[in-house]
């Protein structure tokens, strides 16, 4: 008899932390545990949600508060004065002549750099 409580005593106290280690499935919690989970977790959504609405309405807030700033601000800026238009200068007619031939000129010179570069890439092939 006493053999068989030692050996008793023996397994319960191997198996015990066997049996600890094992989560508990879904029919060996209380009743109601689960429903009492659900409803935390309901809770806690519903927290989080509402959070979420606050943060969103104070952004909201934020971007108006902004735009009514920078409103303010361009309406007491000062306007700037009126410029009157810059009249162009007139020219003899021997200016604009040399004026144009000078264009022409220039506009010649960087076609023929371009003229350079298009023939050497032109070249045939070796």
């Amino acid at each position: 008899m006493t053999r068989i409580l030692a050996v008793t005593t023996a397994v319960a106290a191997l198996a015990l932390p066997a049996m600890a280690q094992v989560a508990p499935t879904a029919h060996q919690l209380p009743p109601g545990h689960a429903r009492y989970q659900a409803d935390q977790h309901r809770f806690e959504m519903d927290r989080l949600r509402a959070r979420a609405d606050q943060r969103e309405a104070f952004a909201r807030q934020l971007e108006l508060e902004t735009r009514l700033n920078r409103l303010e601000i361009e309406a007491a800026r000062q306007p700037e004065p009126v410029q009157p238009p810059a009249w162009r200068t007139l020219r003899t007619p021997e200016d604009e002549r040399a004026a144009r031939e000078a264009a022409t000129r220039r506009l010649r010179a960087a076609t023929a750099g371009v003229g350079q570069i298009d023939a050497w890439l032109d070249r045939p092939a070796n």
